[in-house]
């Protein structure tokens, strides 16, 4: 299986001293998103863990801690934009995530390291000149860091229109995501080790040189195991996404990064704060602990490895 830790929150930055002790523990509570006193009780038995995948945009915290996944193969989805305070909050600064990228990869290896600048969006501060200037400056000073850029376009998803509007930001017009795509492909056309996707099939770029790629990926993940997997698509994904099949240990309104157009949190910062604060890094569960009336369920779990010789 893949564990994915985490889309829902930012697991290496807040929550890196649980993930360990879960580690050490070899399971992980975690609670139905839709149906919180349903929990599945999930395996981190390394023998049926093909990879870990790891999102965050800022792994600091958890770069000095690596050696204790040497039982485990792993690659990080590192996103790093170059927006204020305005827009993502309690970030370091650009220079700063700039080293701390490369920092962790010359630590695990830079194809483990996936830059995603993601989500690409603008209004008066950020417009397509800033986003010009701004990826190709990040881009140089990772173009031998890395192996993948992810490029990601803003979902205006309906619970953080609010606060996306308060600064002005808007959907994308089709020319203006050409324009731009155009321009950042020129970029890291200077870099030809660097690969260029889009994430999800949302916007198809693909006559401009550009495919839709996979986050969750069977290829890389291939590369790191040095084995072949067999997985299906993700059917907890949107329709538009094109990862395949990963089981995702994080909890959603957790993640403190204080990120505006976060679909996460659902547009408040302020619930995430407050259950930020329920976590105990000695709990079995990311947030909060096992209460009467819980149900709680072993969930089915097997490696994906297919060792299986093709004839052709």
């Amino acid at each position: 299986m893949i564990i994915s830790a985490s889309r829902r929150t930012d697991i290496p930055a807040f929550y890196s001293q649980w993930f360990f002790n879960r580690i050490k523990e070899g399971f992980v509570l975690v609670p139905n998103p839709y149906n919180p006193k349903m929990i599945s009780r999930i395996t981190l038995n390394p023998a049926v863990i093909d990879c870990i995948v790891f999102w965050t945009k800022n792994p600091n915290p958890m770069t000095d801690k690596l050696d204790g996944l040497k039982d485990y193969k792993y690659y990080f989805q590192f996103t790093l934009n170059p927006y204020g305070k305005d827009i993502e909050n309690h970030l370091p600064s650009v220079q700063k995530r700039i080293e701390i990228f490369k920092r962790l990869s010359d630590k695990i290896g830079k194809e483990k390291v996936v830059w995603r600048y993601d989500p690409l969006l603008t209004n008066k501060n950020y417009n397509i000149s800033f986003h010009k200037e701004a990826f190709a400056e990040i881009a140089y000073g990772l173009k031998d860091h890395t192996e993948r850029c992810m490029l990601g376009f803003i979902d205006h998803y309906h619970h953080i229109r609010s606060e996306v509007s308060k600064l002005n930001i808007k959907p994308l017009t089709k020319e203006e995501i050409e324009e731009t795509a155009i321009s950042l492909k020129q970029t890291i056309d200077q870099y030809p080790d660097i690969q260029f996707d889009t994430c999800t099939r949302k916007v198809d770029l693909t006559r401009l040189g550009i495919p839709s790629g996979l986050c969750v990926d069977n290829k890389l993940i291939e590369k790191i195991t040095g084995y072949p997997i067999s997985a299906k698509k993700d059917k907890n994904q949107r329709h538009i996404c094109n990862c395949i099949e990963s089981i995702d240990i994080g909890t959603y309104e957790s993640c403190l990064n204080g990120c505006i157009y976060c679909y996460a949190i659902k547009g408040n910062y302020n619930t995430a704060e407050f259950n930020s604060k329920k976590h105990d890094k000695n709990s079995p569960m990311l947030i909060g602990n096992i209460e009467e009336g819980d149900v709680v369920k072993d969930r089915e779990v097997k490696s994906l490895r297919n060792d299986q010789l093709s004839l052709f």
